[in-house]
C-alpha cells in the first residue's frame, strides 16, 4: 500500500468513526411566534419564525423547503397563510418568517405542515406536524383545540399564561386515538446562554402512560418544543428509491414566564 493510499483510508476510517460518535440532536421544525397573548393595546400583529433546527443547541438550521400548510384555525376554520411567508436564511439554510394580524377575539391555533425532510445518517423521512396556540383579546378560549394532523398533541394545561416551573401536560394521538406509552421529546429554544453539561441535556426524553398522557414541567422561562414521535409508514429514499420510514412527530411550542 502507498503512504497517498495509506493516508486515504486512514482520513475515511477517521470520517467513519467522528459520524457514528457524534451527538445526534433531536430535529424540531421551530414555528415561534413574537407573542402567544395579544393585547389589543399594544398591537394586533404576531410576527412568526419559522426555522428546521436543534432549539437547545441553538443549531444547526436544516433547509426547510416552502411548507405544504401554513395557517391559522379559529373558531373551526382554516385560513391559509402561506402567502405571508417570507424566505430567510438561517445558518446559510432555507427557513421562513411571517407576519399576522388578528382582528378578533378568541383562541387562534397556528399551524404548519412541512415538506418531508429525509435524514441520510438516520435513514428515514420525518415529517412534524407543529402547531402553537395564542390567545387574543383575553377571549380564554378553545385553548384546547385540535387542528386534525396525523400525529397531533391534546394540551391537558392551557399553553399560554404558564409560569417557569408549571407543569405542561397533554395527550398523544395518531389519527385521533391514545397513543399508549408514546415517546415525547422536549427542547427549550436556547438563545445561547445555557452552556449544556453534556449532551444528553441537549433533548429530554420522555413516554406518556397507557392513556397517552404525559407532564413535564419546565424549569426556565422561554419557549418549549414538545415532539411526540411515530413511525408510521413509507416513503421511497432519495439516495436509491427503497422504501424507508417516515417518522411523523406531533409538536406543540408553549411558553414559560418567569414569575416577578
Amino acid at each position: 500500500m502507498t503512504p497517498a493510499k495509506g493516508l486515504i483510508q486512514t482520513v475515511a476510517i477517521f470520517a467513519v468513526t467522528a459520524s457514528l460518535i457524534a451527538p445526534a440532536h433531536a430535529h424540531f421544525q421551530k414555528m415561534v411566534p413574537s407573542t402567544n397573548v395579544v393585547d389589543p393595546s399594544t398591537g394586533r400583529d404576531v410576527t412568526f419564525d419559522l426555522t428546521f433546527t436543534h432549539p437547545m443547541t441553538n443549531g444547526p438550521a436544516m433547509k426547510m423547503s416552502e411548507p405544504i400548510q401554513f395557517g391559522m384555525q379559529h373558531d373551526g376554520v382554516k385560513t391559509d397563510l402561506k402567502s405571508s411567508l417570507t424566505p430567510k436564511q438561517v445558518d446559510g439554510k432555507t427557513a421562513f418568517d411571517a407576519t399576522v394580524s388578528l382582528k378578533k377575539p378568541g383562541g387562534y391555533a397556528f399551524f404548519v405542515e412541512p415538506v418531508p425532510y429525509f435524514e441520510p445518517s438516520e435513514g428515514k423521512f420525518i415529517i412534524q406536524y407543529t402547531k402553537t396556540i395564542i390567545d387574543a383579546f383575553a377571549d380564554g378560549s378553545d385553548w384546547d383545540q385540535m387542528v386534525g394532523f396525523p400525529v397531533e398533541i391534546e394540551p391537558l394545561t392551557r399553553p399560554y399564561g404558564i409560569w417557569t416551573g408549571n407543569i405542561f401536560s397533554g395527550v398523544v394521538r395518531h389519527n385521533g386515538d391514545p397513543v399508549p406509552f408514546a415517546e415525547i421529546e422536549v427542547e427549550y429554544a436556547n438563545d445561547g446562554s445555557i452552556t449544556l453539561p453534556n449532551d444528553s441535556f441537549s433533548t429530554q426524553v420522555i413516554k406518556a402512560d397507557g392513556n397517552g398522557v404525559f407532564s413535564y414541567a419546565m424549569p426556565r422561562g422561554g419557549w418549549w418544543a414538545f415532539a411526540a414521535l411515530i413511525e408510521d409508514g413509507t416513503m421511497p429514499s432519495p439516495e436509491n428509491g427503497e422504501a424507508v420510514p417516515v417518522e411523523r412527530g406531533g409538536v406543540i411550542w408553549v411558553k414559560t414566564t418567569d414569575m416577578p
